[in-house]
């Protein structure tokens, strides 16, 4: 049994972007003169039940957790009426279990909580206050898609610290995940008093097509005339975009996860084959099989697997990234963004505006070549914020930064470089290392560690430039901004107003260099970035332009010059 009312209410952040503010949010008495029932809490919808399919998906489900050991017993058995008999009772008790699923899962969207009940024997209830729902994702597996079924999961701002969803609904209509949404953000909205629930409304009666009490079907709140608003597309990905997965460095290296993917089954099925055998047979089988070739035959098979697994690279990251964002598309409805992508497994993610702290753009060398870039939200509370988040998958700039025009707010300042003194840091982490460990190879003999290590520490001076060059930060009045990195260049854009705090780092040679790590505090993303290696003075100066309030009375001002910004010392 879950509960997680007890949970102190979620921080709230006035970010300028239509957050009520500090004693707002909870239902109250009607406003005088307001629309009948436009503030009033909807009623209680009946229990409803997953979809009869739920008897199909549910075994699949279990059977994907059971198919290696079913295999191997029939394999290893040999087909023994007895092995047969219990993969037979296994795959009866899945069944049955579906059919457990099916009839004992119930779901109520109730006036202020989502109750969720399940179990025959052992029994549980989840109970979910609608106020704190984060986000309702929808998504459909390959076998759901063809059922026309779908994958609710609901987070709350509460139990898993955001990294688990808090409710799950396998399996509902495609229909009925779509009303669900659309209904509990709705309802959220009203017991927070956003200005959004007006138009979540809205969209809750077009999703059912009967009105939420105190409204008409189609109409926002019960105002005449006000229909639910349409869908806004920002971004489809046209097909030539799934070429730039060869530029990503995780994509490329997709063959080698997969051979080691492969090779651990291998492994894990010899071994449930070989329990209570010899299994040492097997290798000394494949030694003999090896040592009847000559070693230049051996060298050969080695060289051509690897050339094969090179060519490879760049068709397996294409194929792996087209599955992964197939389709993706970028659009607003209502007042939140939603995702969609995948091939096999659709996904849909709803990114609320008003959880929306900004935005970070990321690339890595070969990407910056082509001059292609990536995008993702910063957001509160949001779980796997390294694939949820995304809003832009690889792509020109050129085409991205007009999506942050029209759906974000674009960062319009400019960076400030960091003092030189950064870049003897840079050179000095990315060559000497590399270099003392190949003069002390080359002194040892071992010409053949001395060469790469040399060869390493040459690169690293171009990398360290690189990295030098990347450093920056500034603000443009309504945002922060701070940027790090070469192998993978992040740059973060921050809403001014979710910044809640600032944190001063400094080594000892740091401090002979007068530079510091400037590290600024969002309850959101990452919970902080920093800008690196900038010049203390300055960036203790640009933090009392970005929160005055905040940095102010740690300033302390020292008598003596006649300039009384010349006599401030700031600590």
């Amino acid at each position: 049994m879950s509960d997680v009312s007890d949970v102190p209410p979620e921080p709230r952040h006035d970010d300028g972007a239509g957050a009520p503010p500090s004693g707002e949010g909870l239902p109250g008495p009607a406003t005088p003169g307001a629309p009948e029932g436009a503030a009033a809490v909807p009623e209680p919808e009946p229990e409803r039940a997953l979809s009869p399919l739920t008897m199909v998906t549910a075994p699949v489900s279990y059977l994907k957790s059971f198919i290696v050991p079913l295999i191997a017993a029939l394999v290893a058995g040999s087909f023994n009426p007895w092995v047969l008999a219990s993969a037979g009772a296994a795959v009866a008790a899945m069944l049955i279990g579906g059919f457990v699923t099916w009839r004992t899962f119930r779901y109520q969207v109730g006036s202020e909580r989502l109750e969720i009940r399940r179990g025959l024997i052992g029994r549980s209830r989840r109970s979910i206050p609608l106020e704190r729902i984060r986000g309702v994702d929808v998504t459909s597996h390959l076998l759901h898609r063809m059922l026309g079924l779908a994958v609710v999961r609901i987070e709350a701002a509460a139990g898993g610290g955001g990294e688990g969803e808090e409710g799950k609904l396998d399996a509902v209509a495609l229909a009925e995940a779509e009303r669900l949404r659309g209904v509990l953000l709705h309802r959220r909205a009203v017991l927070r008093g956003d200005p959004a629930g007006a138009t979540l409304r809205a969209a809750a009666g077009a999703h059912t097509g009967a009105p939420e009490p105190g409204g008409t079907a189609g109409h926002a709140s019960g105002a005449t005339g006000a229909t639910a608003p349409a869908e806004t597309v920002y971004f489809t990905m046209p097909a030539g975009w799934y070429l730039y997965a060869v530029l990503s460095l995780g994509y490329l290296l997709t063959p080698f996860v997969a051979l080691a993917t492969v090779l651990g089954a291998v492994g894990q099925s010899l071994d449930d084959l070989t329990s209570g055998t010899d299994a040492g047979d097997a290798v000394l089988l494949a030694y003999r099989w090896a040592s009847t070739m000559s070693p230049q035959a051996l060298t050969a098979i080695a060289v051509a697997a690897v050339v094969l697994l090179v060519l490879m690279m760049p068709l397996f990251a294409v194929v792996s990234y087209a599955v992964s964002h197939w389709g993706f598309t970028l659009r607003r409805r209502d007042a939140s963004l939603v995702i969609e992508r995948g091939l096999f497994t659709r996904r849909s993610v709803t990114l609320e505006h008003r959880r929306i702290r900004g935005h970070e753009f990321l690339d890595n060398p070969l990407e910056r070549l082509r001059r292609v870039v990536r995008l993702r939200a910063i957001v509160t509370g949001l779980g796997d914020s390294t694939t949820r988040a995304v809003l832009m998958p690889i792509g020109p700039r050129s085409r991205v930064e007009p999506v942050v025009e029209r759906a974000l707010t674009p960062f319009r300042g400019l960076l400030t470089p960091h003092p030189r003194a950064a870049l003897g840091r840079r050179l000095f982490r990315a060559v000497v290392p590399f270099a003392v460990a190949a003069a002390v190879a080359a002194y040892a003999g071992l010409t053949w560690l001395a060469v790469p290590l040399g060869a390493v520490a040459l690169l690293g001076v171009p990398l360290g430039y690189d990295r030098y060059r990347a450093l920056g930060h500034g603000q443009d009045g309504a945002q922060v901004s701070v940027r790090s990195g070469s192998l993978r260049r992040v740059q973060p854009v921050v809403h001014r107003s979710a910044v809640i705090g600032w944190t001063w780092s400094q080594t000892l040679f740091q401090r002979r260099s007068g530079l510091a790590n400037v590290e600024f505090a969002v309850g959101a993303g990452e919970g902080g970035y920093t800008a690196v290696d900038a010049d203390f003075a300055e960036s203790v100066a640009f933090a009392e332009g970005v929160t005055p309030a905040m940095v102010r009375p740690f300033l302390v001002t020292a008598p003596g010059p006649a300039d009384p910004a010349a006599g401030r010392s700031r600590t």
